[in-house]
């Protein structure tokens, strides 16, 4: 090995090293991105969920609310 080629190796590694620290950091941040988006749209499925239980509800009573209607006029 020549005189330049264990500077330029400790320089090279330096630089794997340093790179290495930010994608563990950037993959820390993705996880926890990751995370908080999964939280979402598992609460999101549920509102979901919720507001087709309220449209059905809803539906029903205005269907119950037209036949009263409809008996109520072919009565008269």
């Amino acid at each position: 090995m020549n005189n330049e080629t264990l500077p330029q190796l400790e320089q090279l590694i330096d630089q794997l090293i340093a790179r290495n620290e930010r994608l563990n950091n950037e993959l820390s941040q993705l996880k926890e991105q990751n995370s908080k988006l999964i939280d979402e749209n598992e609460t999101l499925q549920l509102e979901v969920l919720e507001s087709e239980e309220k449209q059905k509800d809803t539906s029903n009573t205005l269907s119950n609310l037209l036949e009263k209607l409809q008996s109520a006029t072919q009565a008269s």
